[in-house]
């Protein structure tokens, strides 16, 4: 039985009490009904020689080849491409930093951010199955630093769609907040005296609240299917420039907040491609090395503030999904009512907690020694990797570390450590004379559902 004579993949809740849903209804949902993420009912396997091709191919060629299979024929194949060409209009750099190590930078799209890749495919699927249902949305999002400026921006200027970006108005950098809050339009932002947590909790809440039915509520965060499946995509784009057609393993770092990024690659190994191991690299929200240590899970709360701040994530959304991909069950508290496995959890995934201080150390010491510019959140991938290596050498070894955001998004940061600012990309120059507009709120779901209510509705 070839690919494309298997039935269409389903998507089923974690929570396990929502009907399953074809790939356009869960993208639209979001959020399922029961509080669960979905994820699909099998991975589809790329055969060797089908890997292999795609060292032929660019990244948008790659893409819906990846993507594809999910859609469960809903996107004719020329359709998807179309969209896949559209979205990825920006280059992927692979840079050196010594014997078979590499930094993938995923910071050139519009917004500086590796949330351009997910955020750019999901709003063109997303703004495709709207148009063939005839559907107006209102995209609710949580941000700790780049999805809202990355799901702003992907989404700024559509008819069928409006957005409204949840922010912890002390914990984003001046440049993340202005990406957000200078488009205007169909975009609204809004800072909240809390912690990303709590903009997440709120942004949950309200997709199961009854009151709020009428708003034709979706999700544009990790949690959406519709975020995850682009996530795979560019550890298949290392792999065919690095690797080519060899088939040997790789290492991949990832730096992890929401786990979004981390749970693309766990995707990517099911799907086939040869990963030797997987570096979960946290900051000082630890509670997964903790977890993958002990085998108890227990949230961070309140979550740390850290110069990483896109992963100041207390208790990562995507870990359901985990827990699910490995055969136990998580809620979306973070209760584990049935364990996955350790054991293979263990085998496949090296986690490890960077702190602050070894953040900075990092970013200095990649530079001197390696004339790499890494930022915070690339800096911690870099020091998971470094660590990985250290317990257990793999001398000649492919290894590729993500960076996940542009240096210039921290210039505070970059300038105290190496003192200069980093140059800027072309999606950040003038935004510090745009003028701002958002509005700011308590940590108070009742606040939040009248202003929903009043604004929306």
């Amino acid at each position: 039985m070839t690919m494309s004579d298997e039935k269409p993949i389903l998507f089923y809740s974690t929570n396990r009490r929502a009907a399953p849903l074809p790939f356009r209804a869960a993208l639209l949902q979001g959020l399922a009904p029961d509080k669960g993420l979905y994820m699909p009912e099998r991975v589809p396997a790329l055969r060797a020689e089908e890997i292999a091709g795609f060292a032929a191919m660019d990244y948008a060629g790659i893409a819906a080849a990846v993507c594809g299979p999910f859609l469960g024929g809903q996107i004719a194949a020329d359709e998807l491409a179309s969209l896949c060409r559209d979205a990825y209009d920006f280059p992927v750099p692979l840079e050196p930093a010594g014997e078979r190590r590499f930094v993938m930078r995923l910071d050139r799209g519009p917004t500086a951010s590796f949330k351009d890749f997910a955020a750019r495919l999901m709003g063109r699927l997303i703004q495709h199955a709207l148009a063939r249902e005839g559907r107006r949305l209102l995209i609710l999002t949580a941000t700790s630093g780049d999805t809202g400026s990355a799901i702003a921006n992907a989404f700024h200027g559509l008819d069928n769609v409006r957005v409204l970006v949840l922010f912890p108005e002390k914990e984003v950098t001046p440049r993340q907040r202005k990406q957000m809050t200078t488009l205007g339009g169909n975009v609204g932002v809004i800072a909240v005296d809390g912690k990303f947590d709590h903009c997440q909790a709120l942004v949950k809440r309200a997709f199961s609240d009854p009151a709020l039915a009428g708003l034709r509520l979706s999700s544009a965060n990790s949690i959406n299917i519709g975020r995850l499946l682009p996530q795979i995509v560019y550890y298949f784009y290392a792999y065919s420039r690095l690797a080519g057609r060899s088939g040997e393993p790789a290492v991949f770092s990832v730096p992890s907040g929401n786990f979004g990024d981390m749970m693309g690659a766990c995707l990517a190994r099911r799907m086939g491609l040869p990963m030797r191991r997987l570096v979960v690299a946290t900051n000082e929200n630890d509670e997964f090395p903790r977890f993958l240590a002990s085998g108890a899970y227990r949230p961070v709360e309140p979550s740390h503030n850290c110069i990483s701040s896109a992963m100041n994530v207390g208790h990562p959304s995507n870990l359901a999904r985990l827990v699910d991909l490995y055969g136990g069950h998580m809620d979306e508290t973070g209760a584990v009512l049935e364990p996955p496995d350790m054991g293979r959890l263990r085998r496949d995934l090296f986690a490890v907690r960077i702190d602050d201080g070894e953040t900075r150390r990092i970013i200095r010491e990649a530079h001197e020694q390696c004339r790499l510019l890494l930022e915070p959140h690339g800096a911690v991938g870099w020091a998971g990797l470094q660590r990985y290596l250290e317990a257990e050498p793999w001398p000649g070894g492919l290894c590729v570390s993500l960076e996940t955001a542009h240096p210039a998004k921290f210039p505070e940061e970059i300038r105290a450590i190496l003192g200069f600012d980093p140059p800027l990309p072309p999606s950040l120059e003038g935004l510090e004379s745009r003028p701002e507009a958002f509005e700011r709120m308590a940590n108070d779901y009742g606040a939040f559902r009248e202003r929903l209510q009043a604004g929306y509705a």
